[in-house]
């Protein structure tokens, strides 16, 4: 590891590797444990798989953006270190499989040599922030958005207000009202406004807040019509301390952000909300709206030449391409079956489009890829290297194109094999519904669990893995979710669960779905009115045929490219982060806290040393709880706790309540005289409870 020190130039990255590297090395002598490794580990984006042994690295890009350089650089990694494929998120991020753990600091180092990240694209952290993949070119846009989702990736990567929430928080911003970035179903959802004030142009940002999926999809509901573009981080800023503080830490099935705002309401998640504003580290940010232009745009001189195939090309170019706001530009979109690339594939990609298209391609939500400002006589040598590669399909985000999870082949908590049974949809479309590769209002995602990491629960046609019983036999199955997707402006639909039916028979549903619909709905009407005007239960008895179990075949108990029997062999996710609360483990995270507090007050970041130093005073306090039985969901409730059981007992001697002195944190701006005082406050408090502590045990005994 020690060669980690001269081959990065920037020093913070150097130190988070080389500390991995020292993580694993005491995990691996029994010296660190479990859970805070793991904790550890899913915050630098590696990520335990189905099979033993092997992790999974996430690789995080900021909306998806991704140049020719870092691409052929993953794709080297991936030989090198994993499984040879490039799998594309509707995060917007790359995941590599099969990756031995003693390895990831050295397959970081590599990555950040291109100015690539792992850091928080797993864990109780900020997640990758998604935008709209046509930011910048689409023409129905008011301005770009991509500075300010990259400002936002900057803002909170290593911010301590969001390193170690109860759980994650997913961000999103859309280019335009037809919220192409899925507002509605994120912890915060941005769309881009203006407003004309004075004869002079405001940017400003509708602001959804409380939305997720899961198993327990809540629609995020509108807080603000229009908020200026500076204030929208230090909004996000302040509503991250007050989920840090009040959100659920035992529960994690009940721990993300959408529930607090059930638990509390929303008009006193709001208040909370309000009055941490002032201590926040800056009241307005100011982005810089130049930072994302995409400047390296092909200039090689390219002759137009015909298409092999001039009907199959003039459908795909209806179906996956479009007219920039840049005249003289098209954005074209490259379906990828499954969002998986194998190397060779993406050199051989790369080489073929890289004259004749920007340095600046953006993953998809839908795990494809959009090439940005190619030139008309480009489009024919583009559509040639995709078909010679396998992705030169059409019907882009058309019922044709499925978005799906890797399920079974690597998830903890796959039941299902997603990815086969979308590649066997996704072929059927192209061969037996062709009128529906064009159609752009009826979407199908596949989800290899309930968690919708494949989005079924906002899918038009949605299906995730289950199982039911046969007799004594568990028969793999598939959830039919029906209604779901994006209606706009920040509105959307929750798919609703129709019936469950034997996996193998998802394509009679197919077939059943989409000839009932092409046949009886009315001229002009798409398929949210049509489910709306036939309702859930005309759904369920047009499919309730399939559900019978009485006759099923020898193949109906196999899963989708499988042989062997169904089992639902479900793991332990990590999705959702790890819980910890071994007292030995928070009293070291307490000790670190403090450590992190002096560096940042000596290098003048006031915000993070005062919030490090609250740490400390929580994660004391639960340690001390612990040791007494108590263990408590939410940081709120530490305070309450700890004043309940040792302060009103007279274990501890403050001048005030516990719960005033670490409040603090919310009462002052966070000047360099408060950080100082509150540091000294919250390390007395450590040393007094490191002596209680000995006190209590030796009572005890």
């Amino acid at each position: 590891m020690q060669s980690f020190r001269t081959e990065l130039e920037n020093p913070i990255v150097e130190q988070e590797i080389i500390e991995l590297a020292e993580k694993i090395r005491k995990y691996r002598k029994g010296e660190m444990p479990e859970e805070k490794f793991k904790s550890l580990r899913l915050a630098r984006g590696v990520y335990g798989q189905r099979q033993a042994g092997v992790q999974m690295v996430r690789i995080k890009l900021p909306f998806g953006q991704v140049t020719f350089q870092q691409i052929l650089k993953i794709a080297d990694i991936a030989d090198e270190y994993g499984s040879g494929n490039l799998h594309l998120t509707t995060r917007q991020d790359i995941q590599l499989h099969y990756v031995s753990l003693d390895r990831t600091p050295e397959l970081w180092s590599k990555l950040a040599e291109d100015d690539i990240t792992l850091r928080e694209a797993c864990g109780n952290t900020v997640r990758n922030v998604t935008a709209s993949a046509t930011a910048g070119i689409d023409p129905n846009e008011p301005f770009d958005v991509s500075p300010y989702a990259h400002r936002t990736f900057t803002y909170f990567l290593r911010n301590p207000i969001c390193a170690e929430m109860g759980r994650k928080i997913k961000i999103s911003f859309s280019s335009s009202e037809l919220d192409t970035a899925f507002s509605y179903i994120h912890d915060f959802g941005f769309i881009p406004k203006i407003r004309i004030k004075n004869g002079k142009e405001i940017r400003g940002f509708k602001v959804m807040l409380g939305g997720g999926l899961g198993a327990q999809p809540i629609l995020a509901q509108t807080v603000h019509e229009f908020l200026a573009e500076e204030e929208i981080i230090p909004y996000m800023e302040a509503t991250l301390r007050v989920f840090d503080r009040h959100g659920e830490r035992n529960n994690r099935n009940k721990a993300r952000f959408k529930y607090l705002v059930q638990k509390l309401g929303l008009e006193e998640v709001l208040a909370l909300i309000e009055i941490e504003k002032k201590a926040i580290k800056n009241k307005t940010v100011v982005v810089d709206r130049d930072s994302q232009i995409t400047t390296n745009l092909p200039t090689k001189e390219v002759r137009e030449i015909d298409p092999q195939d001039p009907l199959a090309f003039e459908l795909w170019k209806s179906t996956n391409t479009f007219q920039q706001k840049q005249e003289g530009f098209y954005g074209v979109y490259v379906n990828v079956q499954t969002g998986d690339i194998s190397t060779e594939k993406a050199r051989k990609l790369i080489a073929g489009v890289r004259d004749h298209i920007a340095d600046d391609i953006r993953i998809t939500q839908d795990q494809n890829l959009l090439f940005k400002y190619v030139r008309k006589e480009s489009l024919v040598h583009i559509y040639e290297a995709l078909v010679a590669l396998g992705f030169g399909k059409p019907g882009y985000n058309s019922t044709a194109d499925i978005t799906t999870c890797p399920g079974t082949d690597t998830c903890n908590l796959g039941i299902s094999n997603s990815t086969e049974m979308a590649r066997v949809l996704e072929n059927y479309i192209h061969e037996f519904h062709q009128d529906f590769i064009q159609e752009k209002e009826f979407k199908i995602k596949i989800s290899g669990c309930m968690n919708s990491c494949g989005q079924h629960g906002l899918a038009h046609l949605g299906f995730h893995g289950s199982s039911v019983k046969a007799g004594t036999a568990v028969v793999p199955a598939a959830q039919v979710m029906l209604g779901g997707g994006t209606v706009g402006n920040g509105e959307g639909r929750v798919a609703e669960r129709v019936i469950k039916v034997p996996t193998k028979r998802v394509l009679q549903v197919l077939d059943l779905l989409l000839s009932d619909f092409k046949n009886n709905q009315a001229a002009g009407q798409n398929f949210h009115a049509y489910y709306d005007q036939q309702g859930k239960d005309y759904f369920y008895k047009l499919l309730k045929p399939l559900a019978d179990l009485s006759n099923l075949t020898a193949d109906e108990y196999l899963d989708w490219g499988h042989e062997e029997t169904f089992a639902t062999a479900i793991g332990v996710g990590e999705c959702a982060g790890v819980l910890i609360d071994l007292v030995a483990t928070l009293l070291y995270e307490a000790e670190e806290k403090l450590d992190l507090a002096d560096l940042a007050l000596g290098k003048g970041q006031y915000a993070d040393a005062i919030y490090h130093a609250y740490s400390a005073f929580i994660w004391t306090a639960k340690a001390l709880l612990l040791d007494k039985g108590l263990s408590v969901s939410t940081q709120a409730a530490v305070l309450a706790e700890f004043d309940q059981h040792f302060i009103s007992e007279d274990l501890f001697t403050l001048p005030t309540s516990f719960s005033e002195r670490v409040l603090q944190i919310n009462k002052y701006e966070p000047s360099k005289e408060f950080a100082e005082t509150y540091l000294l406050q919250s390390k007395a408090f450590c040393l007094e409870a490191a002596e209680r502590r000995e006190e209590l045990k030796a009572v005890a005994q």
